[in-house]
């Protein structure tokens, strides 16, 4: 009977350890700037202003068998906003829209992730700028995963969600005509295994 006890602990424990084996930790490749986040906005609803956050750091962790334990969390600094066009940069760093003086930071901090199949996912988590936090959901892919000719492990994503300005009380925004209401944010991460 004490054998038997053994020998299904043992198990019990084997599995607890190839479960928790096969959750992998990423760090977003920014030095290799291999990591972006980008954003598009209607101006008038005439052209679209596109734009970069140019510095932010991130981290994932992606359990395949387990999709749900899958988890991300982003920082942004807002003041690194590049459309490039030094004095619009300028204005969309005032009180007028970001207010990084305030509030220098965005950050994103994943809820849940529901796998669709076919490298397609539903991310959800609260997501925080000037001050106000919303629950906001990316529609995801998983673009590749696989060795680097580095020796390094890399798997990366891609997703996208609308953002509404009114959300974040950004009170000029209505300057830039109705069709600004609604930002197209991106992103693109290729991520090294930890």
């Amino acid at each position: 009977m004490k054998l038997k006890y053994l020998f299904t602990s043992l198990i019990l424990a084997l599995g607890i350890t190839t479960s928790a084996q096969a959750a992998e930790n990423y760090a977003f490749d920014i030095k290799g700037q291999h990591a972006f986040i980008q954003f598009k906005i209607k101006h008038l609803g005439y052209s679209w202003v596109i734009g970069n956050f140019n510095t932010f750091t991130g981290s994932y962790t992606y359990d395949e068998a387990h999709p749900a334990n899958n988890s991300v969390t982003t920082e942004i600094d807002v003041a690194s906003i590049d459309t490039n066009h030094a004095e619009r940069d300028k204005h969309l760093r005032s009180a007028d829209f970001f207010d990084v003086s305030h509030y220098p930071k965005a950050t994103f901090t994943s809820t849940s992730f529901e796998d669709k199949g076919n490298g397609s996912a539903v991310l959800k988590g609260k997501f925080t700028l000037r001050g106000i936090t919303k629950e906001i959901a990316f529609d995801v892919n998983q673009v590749g995963a696989g060795k680097d000719p580095w020796g390094s492990f890399r798997r990366g994503f891609s997703g996208s969600t609308t953002l509404h300005l009114s959300d974040y009380n950004m009170v000029k925004a209505g300057m830039l005509g109705a069709a600004a209401e609604n930002v197209e944010l991106f992103f693109s991460i290729e991520g090294v295994r930890q």
